[in-house]
């Protein structure tokens, strides 16, 4: 396969990757459309990473690097929702979005914001980025956190979704150093 029909399949699975995370934020698509759009990012990050050479044109990397953005800020939202799906269905005491959401308000724009942050950063060879970004998070959501008294669960959550989300924009700018290196 050619270095140019390698990048036009890295970017068709990216957008195809946008395109299911963009769906996983509907009520019916939360629970098919995350995984689908991790499985497109992870086939995507394996083409890109066995292929013998691709083509990092201008335009290329330019398209790349939106496509990764957008997906590390749309996608991240319904894959960390998933992740809150599947730990409340194993949990002994099911603890709701809705009950951690009264004390982590703001928690979906944050997310996005935080997400966009780490792509950021890590797409421009910044990594330390990264650090300021938890640091920035952590510390405006202290109050709250030191304030809860549900046991816990808010300050949990904060932690798995800090965690899913900043994960899933990691992968996300991982696409762009492995096409551009």
């Amino acid at each position: 396969m050619s270095a140019e029909n390698t990048t036009q399949l890295v970017l068709a699975l990216l957008g195809f990757a946008l395109a299911a995370a963009a769906f996983g934020w509907s009520a019916y698509g939360r629970a098919i459309w995350p995984p689908v759009s991790a499985l497109a990012l992870a086939a995507a990050a394996v083409v890109a990473a066995v292929a013998d050479e691709v083509s990092a044109g201008r335009v290329e990397v330019t398209i790349l690097v939106v496509l990764a953005g957008l997906l590390a800020v749309v996608g991240g939202g319904p894959v960390t929702t998933r992740i809150f799906a599947v730990i409340d269905r194993q949990d002994d005491v099911p603890q709701s979005l809705d009950q951690a959401a009264e004390v982590l308000r703001g928690g979906a724009w944050i997310g996005a914001l935080e997400r966009l942050a780490v792509f950021a950063g890590l797409a421009a060879g910044f990594p330390e980025g990264v650090a300021v970004v938890l640091a920035l998070k952590g510390v405006g959501r202290f109050p709250d956190l030191r304030g809860e008294v549900r046991g816990g669960a808010a300050t949990e959550r904060f932690i798995i979704g800090t965690f899913a989300s900043v994960l899933w924009a990691a992968a996300c700018a991982g696409m762009v150093a492995l096409v551009r290196r």
